[in-house]
């Protein structure tokens, strides 16, 4: 009845056991919470049931940030044990343990963390930037915000029942394959990613529809935002690069559950097809992440510039051909597999190519700061890092775009110092920015701005202390995964200076958190009834913060690039005309039961449980029928009913 699930499941280490404390009392703190301040009902009716767009994006960012912690919490445990295990001493973690923690780290960052942000961000802001109420499939949305909830708990419940992957974030065969991880841990990654996976995959899609479909009259193409324009260009990206990893994990499930031999070398499988597939999608998968971020960037400069945005058609142009550029060098991950030199050749060309659009971004937002007005506030502190940090982890690229270099860094530090440059200071500084200049328009009140300058500046040095070291060591020879090296290698400084590194950034969580805290307590004093407090010009329209649920009472209408910065000149509202009846959807618990019986499904295949995984596939299968066939999925709010609200928030 319970498979491969037994008591040995739940043996744990010490450490591993202080996590699940960590979780169990964080768990038994919101129930109570809940339960003191009874908000039960408002938590069901309000959040968990809500088909609109902007609660599903404030729920990705909220899983974001817990695994964010989560995440972070095992890179400070890398780092020490790196910075510790040398010479007679081996650190506190074993090898295996090193290893899982490695791979849980890895995963949780590109799919739970950067993926999430990525989702949150675009679910609240891309309806209000294009005009419309809501999202093409308002359903679909919120089962794509649940197979990613399933996907994290997933990760988090390894810690407690079982052991996660020790295989690397991209489980490479043979070492996934079951002769060599016969164990639970792969199939936690496999099971966790696949279903996350298949969510970011309708979301791109339910994305691409919106945005072609479903914007303000006038407005085409060419008179998009940036952030629209790149989340356009990151949905194909989605609907292309998720298919090839959904075959890829599915074919890897095979070989595990059913003893096909895609990637093993019995019976004709071949362990580097896998490789090529796996990267396929993978380094699409890195401007799936960066671009969103280059948009945001592309909103924020020039309001801190008080210009407008340098080179508009550009940076369109760019975005499109990093679009299609970023399906051809793939390869450039495995220059040592020996492909031969015109394949390297031709992938080395591709990827020092994709480097020119991205180049041009990053001049047109620095000609958009000259001779502008410059204000210094925490979105453009972000930006700053931004500049620094992803231009090295740029040039680091473009140099290992030479397979004679690759074939001397590949798999060492110096890559993993690259990837972050680009990850962190492209990414995570891209959204951490976003979220700060959007956070009065999602929740209505600004964050406390000194304390975010503070928590910016030691995310911002400490990654330079953390990561430069790091190209040292990888010219030196330390291998990515390292979890003991020898004192005669001279590495122990640099990782104790990359330690300091990553416990700055640990400081600069605190600030952040810090922030929050002191923002939420001051919210009445810092709320500003205009949505506005940069005083920028953003195309997110004059409603209020945060927006009612239907977005706005008229449609806007566009009729030139940056619409609503001329409007606010002009001191013009689009809220005229007559109020009519608005339909939107109704709240809907079927998508939360799609993720509770997608849990089952995972859960149910992991530990070899099958009754729980048919279980997990029924209760999919007719929550989706049920949700197909019911004729009753919308709502409507009266003229006088939105005049109403309009009023009231007018006066507010």
């Amino acid at each position: 009845m319970f498979g491969r699930l037994n008591l040995e499941a739940f043996h744990q280490d010490v450490i591993e056991q202080g996590a699940d404390l960590m979780m169990v009392l964080g768990a038994i703190f919101i129930v109570a919470l809940l339960t003191y301040c009874k908000r039960w009902t408002w938590l069901w009716k309000e959040w968990l049931t809500s088909l609109d767009p902007k609660r599903i994006g404030v729920m990705y960012i909220v899983v974001s940030m817990v695994m964010l912690v989560k995440g972070f919490i095992d890179a400070l445990m890398l780092r020490a044990q790196q910075m510790i295990s040398v010479g007679d001493s081996h650190g506190y973690l074993t090898s295996s343990h090193f290893q899982q923690i490695f791979t849980a780290h890895g995963t949780t960052m590109i799919f739970f963390v950067a993926m999430g942000l990525l989702f949150g961000l675009l679910n609240f802001l891309i309806p209000l930037q294009i005009g419309a109420r809501d999202v093409a499939f308002p359903f679909v949305n919120a089962v794509s915000f649940w197979l990613f909830a399933v996907g994290a708990m997933l990760v988090l419940i390894s810690l407690a029942i079982g052991k996660f992957s020790a295989t690397g974030w991209v489980s490479y065969p043979p070492l996934s394959e079951l002769q060599y991880s016969p164990g639970v841990g792969v199939d936690y990654w496999l099971w966790s990613v696949q279903v996350s996976g298949v969510g970011s995959l309708i979301s791109g899609i339910n994305f691409f529809v919106t945005i072609l479909k479903m914007r303000a009259p006038g407005m085409t193409l060419m008179k998009m935002p940036m952030l629209t324009w790149t989340t356009l260009a990151t949905a194909v990206l989605i609907i292309f690069a998720f298919q090839v990893l959904t075959a890829t994990l599915t074919m890897l499930s095979f070989d595990r559950l059913i003893g096909t031999h895609f990637f093993t070398s019995d019976f004709g499988g071949n362990p580097m097809m896998y490789i090529n597939l796996i990267w396929a999608w993978g380094h699409p998968e890195v401007y799936i992440l960066v671009l969103p971020a280059f948009g945001i960037f592309s909103e924020v400069v020039p309001v801190f510039s008080q210009k407008r945005l340098f080179g508009y058609a550009s940076m369109v142009w760019a975005t499109v051909a990093i679009t299609l550029l970023s399906f051809g060098v793939w390869l450039h991950h495995f220059f040592t597999m020996g492909a031969g030199p015109n394949a390297n050749s031709f992938f080395g060309i591709m990827t020092m190519l994709i480097a020119v659009p991205t180049g041009v971004k990053i001049f047109n937002w620095l000609f958009t700061m000259l001779q502008g007005r410059v204000i210094f506030k925490t979105p453009m502190i972000w930006f700053l890092g931004f500049i620094f940090a992803f231009t090295t982890g740029g040039m680091t690229g473009v140099l290992m775009s030479i397979p004679s270099v690759d074939f001397q860094m590949h798999n060492s530090l110096f890559l993993i110092a690259h990837f972050h440059s680009t990850i962190i200071g492209g990414v995570v500084f891209g959204f951490f920015a976003g979220l700060t200049y959007w956070f009065p328009k999602i929740f209505g009140f600004t964050l406390h701005e000194r304390l975010g300058k503070w928590a910016a500046w030691c995310w911002i040095l400490g990654f330079f202390i953390a990561f430069f070291p790091l190209y040292v060591l990888g010219m030196m020879g330390a291998t990515r995964r390292l979890d003991h090296y020898e004192t005669a290698a001279g590495w122990q400084p640099l990782f104790v200076v990359a330690a300091f590194g990553a416990l700055l950034i640990a400081i600069g969580v605190g600030f952040q958190v810090l922030q929050l805290i002191i923002s939420i307590k001051q919210r009445k004093e810092n709320r500003d009834a205009t949505g506005d407090p940069w005083n920028g010009r953003t195309l997110e329209w004059s409603t209020s913060s945060p927006p009612p649920e239907y977005n706005f009472a008229h449609i806007p209408e566009v009729k030139e690039r940056d619409a609503f910065w001329a409007m606010k000149q002009a001191h013009q509202t689009h809220n005229t005309g007559k109020y009519e009846d608005i339909h939107v959807p109704k709240n809907s618990p079927l998508g939360f039961f799609v993720g509770i019986f997608a849990f089952c499904l995972s859960f149910g295949t992991i530990w070899y449980m099958w009754w729980l995984a048919a279980v997990g596939m029924i209760g999919i299968i007719v929550c989706v029928t049920i949700r197909l066939c019911d004729d009753d999925v919308e709502r409507v709010m009266s003229a006088h009913e939105v005049q109403h609200i309009e009023t009231a928030r007018t006066r507010a």
